[in-house]
């Protein structure tokens, strides 16, 4: 199939893209951007539902999601429609899907129907709490996940209640980690020959995520709570501010008498009460009151400045529009342009990665529904007598 591929990286690889909302199309996209050819799969437009798998497939958000792919129309819901996905199988790599388990087995398109077709498929599944257990047919989105997990109670202010985190985390974390597993995988069949079925959930993803708050719990029996901006184990850390707005500092252990030096609080380093990590742990409200007094008597610039200069992490506290005006996001190309025959030249997301050898790029605008719909079947071997046939039925 001719197909301008984002990088070679990935580029002998064929995936057909079965995803829908957040977290499928986030695994997707990491595969797509890196060179292999996805084939995202469409059910064909009707009077009522111009925009099939999204409420409009020009806003940013599908247009960031969807990049770097070939669409085509395929009523899954008919016996023709699953007869052209297991075509489409038997020839490609990867498989991915974020249906819930018993949609996909009623529809004939679970894991070991498609490995029936195909046994080196690579079949990654995304679902809201797994394939399995007493959860896995109930409908899983990100909010349910972060609260599920534990990632709402300790996120927001203290005693402010259950915060959720400002992102879609647990969609996109679970996208990466689905990613992650199918590359394992197709590394791994380099050795079998075989694929294997390759599953993560948002719950998985949202409790990983948790990291060094869930080991506190596992290991040590602590359970976590709410500290708003600052860290919950190290101190100073956090959002602290200042006379035109706020930064966040963050001095290693080591480093505090320095860190008191340069804001002028030279009694706060020599107080017994906050010469070791544990002692400021203890004293965080009379720490930070110091803290936060002397940096009110700068500006955030002036601060950074003198703070980097001082070997001390810190940094601005950007809205959106400020993060990607800062010039070593600007060096790190976070933000792409792309031309698309609908919209023009568009900026989306680049990837956060880079090889030394491959490059990523945005190759290919998000593509008009099912514009690639005759070109992959034919790659599949139907003709286009056949094709024809398929779209007077409605199946295309």
């Amino acid at each position: 199939m001719s197909f301008q591929s984002a990088s070679d990286a990935l580029a002998r690889f064929t995936v057909i893209d079965l995803t829908r909302a957040r977290a499928g199309p986030s695994c997707v996209r990491q595969l797509a951007d890196w060179g292999a050819d996805v084939i995202k799969v469409e059910m064909p437009p009707a009077p009522d539902r111009p925009f099939p798998d999204f409420a409009d497939r020009y806003d940013s958000d599908f247009q960031n999601l969807h990049r770097n792919k070939r669409s085509i129309t395929l009523d899954l819901k008919t016996d023709e429609g699953l007869t052209v996905l297991k075509r489409l199988a038997e020839r490609a790599d990867v498989l991915v899907e974020n249906y819930r388990p018993d949609v996909k087995e009623r529809l004939g398109f679970g894991y070991e129907a498609m490995r029936a077709v195909n046994p080196r498929l690579v079949y990654t599944s995304i679902s809201g709490f797994g394939q399995d257990g007493p959860y896995a047919s109930r409908p899983g989105l990100d909010q349910i996940a972060q609260g599920m997990s534990g990632l709402m109670s300790i996120t927001g202010a203290p005693g402010g209640g259950p915060m959720r985190v400002g992102i879609a985390i647990a969609d996109v974390a679970a996208g990466v980690f689905g990613a992650l597993g199918t590359l394992t995988a197709l590394l791994e069949r380099e050795t079998s020959g075989e694929g294997q079925w390759v599953q993560t959930s948002l719950l998985q993803a949202a409790l990983f995520m948790l990291d060094f708050q869930a080991a506190r719990w596992l290991m040590k029996g602590d359970v976590p709570g709410q500290v708003g901006n600052d860290h919950p184990t190290a101190v100073p850390m956090g959002c602290f501010r200042t006379s035109d707005g706020s930064i966040n500092v963050a001095p290693m252990p080591n480093a505090w008498p320095r860190f008191c030096a340069v804001l002028g609080i030279e009694e706060a380093a020599a107080d017994p009460d906050f010469a070791t990590p544990a002692g400021r742990l203890a004293h965080r409200g009379r720490v930070n009151a110091a803290v936060q007094a002397a940096l009110l008597a700068r500006d955030s610039a002036s601060w950074i400045d003198l703070l980097n200069a001082s070997g001390i992490p810190c940094g601005p506290v950007y809205g959106v529009d400020e993060a990607f005006a800062d010039p070593q996001v600007r060096h790190l190309g976070m933000a792409q342009t792309v031309a698309s025959p609908e919209l023009g030249a568009i900026t989306l997301l680049g990837q956060p990665y880079t090889l030394s050898r491959t490059d990523s790029s945005l190759a290919v605008a998000p593509p008009e529904c099912g514009a690639s719909t005759d070109e992959v079947l034919a790659w599949a071997g139907y003709s286009a007598e056949e094709i024809d046939g398929l779209r007077r039925r409605n199946v295309l």
